[in-house]
């Protein structure tokens, strides 16, 4: 027979959430960051079944002519750059809003590389037109 009680072991504290550097993030940066993540998450599912719902219908393989070719690419650049300055945009805006004078210095410099990006994004139809030129 056991005299002696159960050990049960007593739950060691919760550390408070920090950055590298050992500093207390705040609620509100922690809140958009969870509801981010969640969002994403949700959005990503919800895309990858619609498009798996999807009919395929008729896959053409082959572009009819160059002018299609480089209306592809077009789109395709404005998207890319489209998506990146808008991710910059998301990272530089949590940055900025976090207050510690070097989060908010690489906030800004994130606002700057989105503006590059929605330029790039906005000046595509020029140079993949220019660039089309040439080839033609």
């Amino acid at each position: 027979m056991n005299r002696h009680p159960l050990h049960r072991p007593t739950p060691t504290p919760r550390r408070p959430v920090t950055d590298r550097r050992g500093r207390r993030l705040p609620r509100t940066v922690r809140l958009l960051t969870t509801a981010t993540g969640i969002t994403a998450l949700v959005v990503l599912t919800c895309a990858g079944t619609a498009q798996a719902a999807a009919d395929p219908g008729t896959v053409v393989l082959a572009a009819a002519s160059i002018d299609q070719v480089v209306n592809n690419i077009r789109v395709w650049l404005m998207g890319i750059l489209g998506g990146w300055a808008t991710l910059c945009l998301t990272v530089g805006f949590l940055r900025y809003i976090s207050g510690e004078p070097g989060e908010v210095e690489r906030g800004k410099l994130a606002f700057r590389s989105a503006a590059i990006g929605y330029a790039g994004a906005l000046l595509a139809p020029l140079i993949v037109t220019i660039v089309g030129g040439w080839v033609a």
